[in-house]
């Protein structure tokens, strides 16, 4: 079936494929984009999205820029790994797309409420735009089917020892977003550093020939050269491009195609080593309610075929 869809994101590279998979699959129904503060500051990743759109000729989906900064503290961006533009190694075309007089706030509220079916939400950044609309409209809250979101680790994390990125710059909005009672999935750095596209992916991607395709071995391309390594990595370890934003995607387009467990999930809020780490209860110590649904696994294979189904779409 058909799943109606809103992404929130942060265009970002990752964020890029994320968003054509929603945009060119049929398991998806796409009704709005809106934007969040993350890879780069929200004036860049509104335009970046708006951009992507273009390229995708879905100039009709709405999107609307959210939040300017977390709930509680000062914006941390990527531009280390994603660029001055927030999605550097490519030109994308001028949108013509105008501007919304209303926030991603009020878009996803009133699509909420004038739905007839559930709506999921997919957040591949920060999740301060899901977390404000919980707070500000909790009477909608039984419109949403669930909350597919990139972010957090149950072993690890990317800024931090201890914490991914996403979770680490508005840990108070992971927070409500866990305690919700919404079923929520997470996709964390458990799964999602094993999303791996290598160079002969590129190039596969690359002779599509579409101007997506071109575009997108573009964006790759540069974003390989910000992939670190393991520390356990010798000299003969090829790491792959780590494709984390496409997985909350992926998910609600086939299911199947990951390995979940429900476990209990709390984020860490307080100013300590382990701020805006994702405690994952592995072992069900705690003896709490599992709130989330985690990601462990997936079939590379199928994450790679819906890759280049998503590609040739726009062809």
């Amino acid at each position: 079936m058909t799943k109606k869809v809103i992404l929130d994101c942060d265009p970002g590279h990752d964020d890029a494929l994320a968003l054509l998979m929603a945009i060119a699959s049929e398991k998806i129904d796409l009704l709005a984009v809106t934007t969040s503060a993350g890879n780069q500051i929200p004036e860049k990743t509104y335009v970046n999205a708006k951009r992507l759109l273009t390229l995708a000729k879905s100039e009709h989906i709405p999107v609307a820029r959210g939040a300017s900064k977390p709930l509680r503290r000062n914006l941390i961006i990527a531009d280390d790994v994603h660029g001055e533009s927030g999605i550097d190694g490519a030109e994308l075309p001028e949108s013509t797309i105008q501007d919304f007089d209303i926030s991603a706030n009020e878009l996803i509220a009133n699509i909420l409420r004038e739905s007839e079916e559930k709506v999921t939400l997919i957040a591949t950044g920060p999740l301060t735009n899901i977390a404000i609309f919980l707070l500000s409209h909790p009477e909608l809250k039984e419109k949403i089917e669930m909350i597919s979101f990139m972010g957090g680790a149950c072993f690890g994390g990317n800024i931090t020892p201890h914490a991914e990125f996403n979770i680490y710059v508005d840990p108070e909005a992971a927070d409500i977003v866990v305690k919700s009672g919404v079923p929520v999935a997470m996709f964390g750095l458990d799964v999602t550093l094993k999303a791996q596209l290598f160079e002969h992916d590129i190039k596969e991607i690359r002779e599509v020939g579409n101007d997506v395709a071109r575009t997108m071995a573009d964006l790759l391309d540069f974003f390989n050269l910000t992939t670190t390594r393991p520390f356990w990595a010798d000299e003969d370890h090829v790491e792959g491009i780590h494709m984390h934003d496409p997985c909350a995607v992926a998910y609600i387009i086939d299911p199947d195609m990951f390995t979940v467990y429900p476990m209990n999930v709390q984020v860490e809020t307080s100013e300590s080593l382990a701020l805006g780490s994702t405690v994952v209860d592995y072992d069900n110590v705690f003896k709490k309610e599992k709130n989330v649904l985690v990601a462990f696994n997936l079939d590379l294979p199928k994450f790679k075929k819906l890759t280049m189904d998503t590609i040739k779409y726009f062809s």
